[in-house]
């Protein structure tokens, strides 16, 4: 497999920055589908969006008008928003077609509303809560308030957050688990969702280039590793399938699956391709 490309490179080049540009880092992963992504053009859409949210507060703006402000433009006007049937949809992972469908998933949404408020004044943090992810304002006196983009901008309290946690799933939540994600975080849990989803309709092709994403990121997901390494050998590119999976063995060589890539390493080297 190669490993070059503006879209890659350009991802790496992102990632590489401190602090991450959420914003900059969400289109960098759409590039590899949308090649002639236009970057400027979504960022200023951003910086557009954050223009209206500011002109809806009365000055000096506050933080309480700011995100009512937020939530009027893009929920309200925008009409910002998730549906069951966006989980199922790579579209929804892909912050340019969100801000072009307004549809999205609960994490895609997010960044929107981070980067709109990023601009307009208000810090926000992004909360990845198991499940669902959400927003958070965190005043300086410490007082919380969380923000569900997926469902129209509702603002939660934190009881709130635990209770609707503990009626989707019957469990508690340690409270520790609604605390910030990094940019980084934020952007492995995107890939995340792309490689669950590529993996459940066998698209080994795009499964590939997320699972490189997530290793320009992360270099130390083993787990990953070999995952690029089995859709590399599913893809008939034994080469890179070999290097992978080698290095993966090198690394973890006591894995539970350790005989399974080994016996996948003695079939690349014998030259069939494998099926799906």
């Amino acid at each position: 497999m190669s490993v070059g490309g503006r879209a890659r490179e350009r991802f790496a080049a992102v990632m590489a920055r401190e602090p991450v540009p959420l914003d900059e880092a969400a289109l960098a992963i759409a590039a590899e589908e949308y090649p002639r992504l236009d970057e400027a053009a979504y960022l200023a859409r951003l910086d557009a969006l954050a223009a209206r949210v500011v002109a809806r507060s009365p000055a000096p703006a506050r933080a309480a008008s700011l995100l009512r402000a937020l939530r009027e433009v893009l929920a309200g006007e925008e009409g910002l928003r998730g549906g069951p049937a966006e989980y199922d949809d790579p579209r929804s992972s892909f912050l340019n077609e969100v801000l072009d469908r307004k549809v999205g998933l609960p994490i895609a949404l997010s960044v929107v509303y981070i980067e709109v408020g990023r601009r307009a004044g208000i810090a926000l943090d992004g909360i990845g809560m198991p499940g669902h992810f959400l927003v958070r304002y965190l005043s300086p006196s410490g007082a919380e308030i969380f923000v569900d983009a997926f469902h129209g901008g509702e603002m939660l309290s934190a009881d709130d957050c635990l209770a609707r946690y503990r009626a989707r799933t019957g469990r508690d939540l340690d409270r520790r688990l609604l605390g910030p994600s990094t940019p980084s975080q934020i952007v492995l849990r995107m890939l995340g969702n792309l490689r669950r989803l590529y993996a459940a309709r066998k698209d080994d092709l795009r499964a590939w280039w997320v699972l490189d994403r997530i290793l320009l990121a992360a270099p130390s997901q083993l787990a990953a590793l070999r995952d690029r390494g089995l859709a590399a050998a599913r893809l008939g590119a034994a080469e890179a399938a070999a290097r992978d999976l080698e290095s993966y063995l090198a690394r973890a060589p006591q894995a539970p699956d350790s005989d399974t890539v080994r016996a996948t390493l003695v079939q690349l080297h014998d030259g069939p391709r494998l099926a799906n």
